[in-house]
């Protein structure tokens, strides 16, 4: 179990926006839709029910957006963690396509949203991936033609070596590939704006109230908090890394995994545009991958590396500056204002896992890409409760195993694996 308090991290994002508090449970509750986590998956979910007149009730045991959701790399990428592969070898070729159209379809509708509701979130267009070895390219080459054959996606941009410092001024990169219908944002900003929409249209957010416990009651879900008792028709657990002993059998099925980021000193405008020209969110195919981006105030966000036993580094800042210096060396003394850690969970396939018994819905698993994949699951369980359970069908045919060893062993067990395929990126 990891910690929770009442701060959000002292990351760039918190620093951009005044997190409003929002009061716990005082006395037991009766609800249509309980969910279990303020973050986006829970805030998507939220959103789409209440806006068909479902009485919705969120709880987090800390904040809105305090974990990953409010402290993750803002970058909303079209696609799963796992691949399209793995998706395809689950479900064959017709039913994964169904599922590339729901990621099209929340790459727009994360644009729309702060249109839609009134509210900013720093949203700018662009996603380039890259490659750092040679040997790789033909995976930037093989998913720009899988893309269009497979799944009738003609917008992806293929760029030269020769070409690449109009995108990124790194000599690191060899290649790259341009996505204009994905993009980076503040997104501690956008979970403050979902929960302002969902508490508009009439929902209830409860924050510093943890779920301890739920049971069936008939055809009703009883949960047990650390301020009493919740009574709902439905129940919504999108814990993620949270999940713990709340249902152990979800618990088995994902691994918490500490990752890092750090923004550095505001740079001149012509600086910061210097390093990235086009002004889109990169990320390298790496195994242990670098991603990185500008902020509207001129500075760079860098993340990358992980720990697959949990922690978190003492001095992030340290830790960090070797890969910031590999991308741009120009910036090895560059000061870091900012340097923060979290957890992602993780699944065996890097699928996310989606599904539901009876009256109980379950979101997990995003594997450290989630913005788009969480708007995906809101929709997803949300049109399941509302009776339209189509695309929580193909989720739930996809395979998920318990990691192996259990949580003593199958951190060590990840971690190895993790040092193989880091061999891999350097050899």
């Amino acid at each position: 179990m990891f910690q929770r308090n009442s701060n959000h991290a002292s990351s760039y994002y918190a620093s951009t926006c005044t997190p409003p508090e929002r009061p716990a449970q005082t006395e037991n509750i009766d609800t249509g839709v309980l969910i279990v986590g303020a973050g986006f998956s829970g805030l998507h979910t939220a959103l789409r029910l209440v806006s068909e007149g479902k009485r919705v009730t969120v709880i987090d045991s800390s904040r809105v957006g305090w974990a990953a959701t409010g402290r993750n790399g803002g970058m909303a990428i079209l696609g799963w963690s796992s691949d399209m592969d793995v998706i395809e070898q689950s479900l064959g070729w017709e039913r994964t396509r169904a599922l590339w159209k729901l990621m099209r379809w929340a790459a727009a509708e994360v644009k729309e949203l702060p249109l839609r509701h009134g509210f900013q979130c720093d949203y700018q267009e662009g996603h380039l991936w890259t490659s750092v070895l040679p040997r790789r390219v033909q995976m930037l080459r093989e998913w720009q033609e899988s893309a269009i054959k497979k799944w009738g996606y003609e917008n992806l941009q293929f760029v030269e070596k020769r070409d690449m410092p109009n995108w990124v001024a790194s000599e690191r990169y060899v290649a790259g590939l341009f996505d204009p219908e994905a993009g980076h944002l503040n997104p501690l900003k956008l979970a403050l704006g979902l929960a302002a929409a969902v508490e508009k249209a009439g929902g209830v957010i409860l924050e510093q109230t943890r779920a301890l416990s739920y049971r069936d009651a008939g055809d009703r879900v009883v949960v047990t908090t650390d301020k009493g008792q919740i009574h709902c028709d439905t129940l919504v657990l999108a814990c993620n890394a949270y999940i713990d002993e709340l249902d152990p059998a979800l618990s088995r099925k994902v691994l918490p995994v500490g990752t890092f980021v750090v923004t550095s000193e505001v740079l001149s405008p012509e600086r910061a545009k210097s390093l990235i020209p086009s002004n889109a969110c990169v990320t390298d195919n790496q195994f242990i991958l670098d991603y990185f981006r500008l902020t509207p105030d001129h500075r760079l966000l860098f993340g990358g590396g992980c720990t697959y036993l949990g922690g978190i580094p003492r001095d992030i800042g340290q830790a960090m500056r070797s890969g910031v210096r590999r991308v741009f060396p120009a910036l090895k003394n560059v000061k870091f204002d900012f340097a923060w850690g979290g957890h992602i969970d993780i699944t065996m396939n890097r699928a996310p896992d989606i599904g539901f018994r009876n009256n109980i819905y379950w979101m997990q698993g995003f594997s450290g890409h989630g913005l788009l994949p969480t708007c995906v699951a809101g929709r997803v369980v949300a049109d399941a409760i509302l009776g339209r359970r189509d695309h929580i069908d193909l989720f739930m045919a996809i395979k998920h195993l318990d990691f192996p060893g259990g949580k003593r062993l199958a951190p060590w067990l990840e971690a190895a694996g993790k040092m193989w395929y880091r061999l891999r990126d350097v050899i």
